[in-house]
């Protein structure tokens, strides 16, 4: 396993763990900045996630996609980069 691919893992790990302690805060019924304080950081970890994914995609198959001479096969990859950039960006 890459240590791009470790990192992305252990943040995945992280957030799945905060997000039960966010059940759990909630079914206590906890301060809510507290609970919000502790989403904010579930987010900081999936968005480290998401832009770890795509570097190693865009340094993997996006970039072995463009050398290729397969102009379909370049469009394809290209519309699925702007697709989730679209999401991620909502």
């Amino acid at each position: 396993m890459t240590i791009n691919k470790q990192a992305t893992l252990i943040n995945f790990k992280k957030a799945n763990s905060l997000t039960a302690k966010i059940i759990s805060m909630i079914e206590k019924d906890e301060y809510c900045i507290d609970v919000m304080q502790q989403n904010l950081a579930v987010i900081g970890l999936l968005r480290s996630a998401h832009e770890m994914l795509m570097e190693n995609h865009l340094n993997s198959c996006f970039k072995t996609a463009m050398a290729s001479k397969n102009e379909k096969k370049k469009r394809e990859m290209t519309d699925e980069i702007l697709k989730v950039t679209k999401i991620f960006n909502k």
